[in-house]
């Protein structure tokens, strides 16, 4: 059955769930930094200045917020996400909207048991924000919260994770839908979705309760033309994976696991900038994508070497990684030749295609077995 609420109730029922969580949240006013490393903090100011000029008209909506009274976590926390969220986030929604969810997430924190084992960068990259996928937003982790907390505040954060994932298989199923990506309320309304939809509502749910999660994606399976997602959770200083809204009796099984011992790339995005342990495949200005091949496979380092017409090394030259999949060789990586023209590439051990291209439009390409291969040179 659909639980399209009556919208006015609905609202009406939320603002008072949200007012008492601020008021909660108002209460301490004592100064703890949200963000303890002094430099990594300067940066997060720094960009956030640099994000705060790109929003023209819309400054007032956005940053009017921060004039409000809030605590110091509170405050560095909304400059985090400031700092790194999409532009279209700042172009669709107000700063009081990210303010409810920063206060949520602080609340999740203090309910559970949890909430204080999660070391300050993972909350950070993996709690707090607010958004998983390239979905639409909603007013999902409010609701999460308030449903959740009965089912999960007296268990363990392993049990917990396991009941989330029990719940989210009572609201949706799967079904193939298209590229949108659909809201996790407007997921409980259609009651079903695609596999990228039923890990970003797990992760939402599971970030919800304060369980760090994030989204985690094969572009291409390695045996068959298609791609899957599914979800990670820290649990107990640890991530382990989860099929999303696919119930198992424990952490780490799925029915992907046996294929996923055979793919080629498995990775996830890390909200602002990241400074974690885990490898990076690559980092932009307002996220990392971080490799997690090796959480599921064997993997090994592949050198790519790119010279010239010359036989010289050639820096700055663009090396594209391809797995044949759909009857095309799909980029699972693209990387730049540093100043020894090298480029690295972390991989499974099956077969891929590298192609080395430079600005001129000279290029050559070679088939890599990954097994028996650890350097080519082009």
């Amino acid at each position: 059955m659909c639980i399209c609420f009556n919208q006015t109730a609905m609202n009406q029922r939320l603002f008072s769930f949200l007012l008492a969580v601020m008021l909660l949240a108002g209460c301490s006013k004592h100064e703890i930094h949200f963000i303890t490393d002094t430099t990594y903090r300067q940066q997060v100011e720094t960009d956030f200045e640099a994000a705060r000029k790109l929003t023209g008209a819309r400054q007032g909506k956005l940053f009017g917020v921060m004039n409000q009274d809030m605590t110091t976590e509170e405050r560095e926390a909304m400059m985090f996400l400031f700092a790194y969220m999409p532009l279209n986030d700042m172009a669709d929604y107000d700063g009081v909207f990210f303010l409810r969810n920063v206060r949520l997430a602080f609340a999740a924190r203090d309910t559970f048991s949890w909430g204080k084992t999660v070391p300050e960068d993972v909350f950070r990259h993996f709690v707090l924000p607010y958004r998983v996928n390239n979905e639409n937003l909603d007013s999902a982790r409010a609701v999460f919260f308030r449903e959740l907390i009965p089912r999960v505040k007296n268990l363990t954060m392993k049990d917990a994770a396991l009941e989330v994932n029990h719940w989210c298989h009572e609201k949706i199923n799967y079904q193939g839908t298209d590229s949108r990506t659909i809201s996790p309320l407007g997921a409980i309304c259609t009651a079903y979705g695609r596999c990228g939809e039923e890990s970003t509502f797990t992760a939402t749910a599971l970030r919800a309760v304060g369980i760090p999660a994030r989204q985690v994606y094969t572009p291409r399976w390695a045996h068959v033309d298609d791609n899957h997602a599914w979800v990670e959770a820290w649990i107990d200083g640890k991530w382990q994976f989860l099929g999303a809204c696919e119930p198992a009796p424990d952490l780490n099984q799925g029915w992907f696991a046996g294929p996923a011992l055979r793919t080629m790339m498995v990775h996830t995005n890390a909200f602002g900038r990241y400074q974690g342990t885990e490898k990076v495949l690559k980092s932009y200005d307002k996220f990392a994508r971080l490799n997690l091949l090796g959480n599921y496979a064997p993997t090994r380092q592949i050198a790519v070497k790119v010279t010239g017409s010359d036989g010289k090394q050639l820096p700055g030259a663009t090396v594209d990684f391809g797995l044949y999949n759909y009857a095309e060789f799909y980029t699972l990586h693209r990387a730049t030749t540093d100043e020894n023209g090298i480029a690295l590439f972390e991989t499974g051990l099956g077969d891929i295609q590298v192609w080395a291209s430079d600005t001129k439009g000279n290029f050559n390409l070679s088939r890599l077995t990954v097994e028996t291969t650890d350097t080519l040179i082009l």
